[in-house]
């Protein structure tokens, strides 16, 4: 199994990363492969919805600006599974989880949303202050992974609070997606 796993918080050591790198240890140590992409260390541009938004990524799923959406994209197609980790920002999504979300959307309108169709994806939504607002955040990223056709393996909240056992339960999360593709 090979898993692609995306963080998209600024704090590459901090909460939303550990949660990602606690999947990625679960799919290692089960025999898999997995990457850990820092998506803020990437050049994704916004969306600029060209030819009044019905452009080359609307009608032939390809997105004319240049920069690290291309490359990032074709790892997602490639890997068995995606695990995508954001932090809460104001009850959302990160910014630039939001940025990459709406390109990619954008762009897999146009294979009619078939392309990750039956990929396994985990989504975590890390709410590092007060807690708030994760569970919204959380409910946003279902809708951007179930509008992709992701198969969805799990949906994860984690506060500071529950941050302990919850990093347990993603590790073993990460073994359980291998063992049951094992299975198949």
């Amino acid at each position: 199994m090979n898993v692609v796993a995306i963080q998209s918080s600024p704090n590459l050591e901090g909460l939303t990363s550990s949660l990602a790198q606690a999947v990625i240890k679960g799919v290692k140590a089960e025999g898999g492969k997995a990457e850990l992409i820092h998506l803020n260390k990437l050049n994704i541009k916004p969306c600029i919805a060209c030819d009044g938004g019905w452009g080359k990524c609307r009608t032939e799923g390809i997105c004319i600006l240049e920069d690290d959406f291309d490359a990032l994209r074709k790892k997602i197609v490639e890997a068995d599974a995606l695990v995508f980790a954001t932090p809460v920002y104001w009850h959302d999504l990160s910014e630039s989880a939001k940025m990459f979300l709406d390109r990619l959307r954008r762009c897999e309108t146009f294979s009619s949303f078939k392309t990750f169709k039956g990929k396994k994806a985990i989504g975590i939504a890390s709410a590092g202050g007060t807690g708030r607002g994760a569970v919204r955040a959380l409910y946003n990223l279902e809708d951007y992974l179930r509008r992709l056709e992701f198969e969805i393996f799990d949906l994860v909240t984690v506060t500071q609070s529950s941050k302990d056992h919850k990093l347990e339960m993603l590790e073993k999360a990460g073994r359980y997606l291998v063992k049951k593709e094992h299975k198949r």
